[in-house]
């Protein structure tokens, strides 16, 4: 696993269960960050992101007040957000396709099922660090890609236009 510098980073976590909080708070430190800041709901959690301005956010999906997909939305908001590209990792103890769906199309960065284990939780992060995503901004979405590679043999109607064509094949 490559090794990422944390220590600059300031990272928000976003849960209501304070022993959860606790360890996603004991990992991220035993990785190297210095600066976690806590909130035990969303309405909590979007305050704390406008006015600390973390690096990375870790919310839970179910939260009293508003969850992790509402606050979502509201980061992502490029009119009236802090800073709408910050990477956003959902933790939730529903991996149904449905829910990553869900999260995915409401500009979540990465996604990691309960019960969360420190080296999944490390690639998650060093992941937003090492590879950060481009942002889409169309039809009322606002996010990271969805699509992580190019693939230029796609040819399906979602192809966009800006896409490379794929190279052809020499005649023998």
């Amino acid at each position: 696993m490559i090794k990422v510098d944390l220590s600059q980073l300031r990272f928000l976590v976003v849960e209501d269960n304070a022993h959860m909080r606790r360890v996603i708070r004991t990992l991220i430190h035993s990785f190297g960050a210095r600066e976690v800041t806590e909130a035990e709901d969303g309405a909590a959690g979007l305050e704390l992101f406008q006015t600390t301005s973390p690096d990375i956010v870790i919310t839970d999906w179910y939260m009293p007040i508003f969850g992790g997909i509402e606050l979502t939305r509201m980061m992502r908001q490029p009119e009236s957000s802090a800073n709408p590209t910050v990477p956003i990792i959902m933790l939730t103890g529903h991996s149904e396709k449905r829910k990553v769906m869900e999260a995915r199309d409401v500009g979540v960065t990465e996604f990691l099922c309960k019960p969360i284990s420190a080296n999944a939780l490390y690639a998650r992060v060093a992941n937003c660090v090492i590879n950060p995503r481009n942002f889409i901004k169309a039809n009322g979405f606002y996010g990271p890609d969805r699509r992580r590679f190019a693939n230029p043999l796609y040819k399906g109607s979602e192809r966009r236009a800006n896409d490379a064509e794929p190279a052809q094949k020499k005649a023998s």
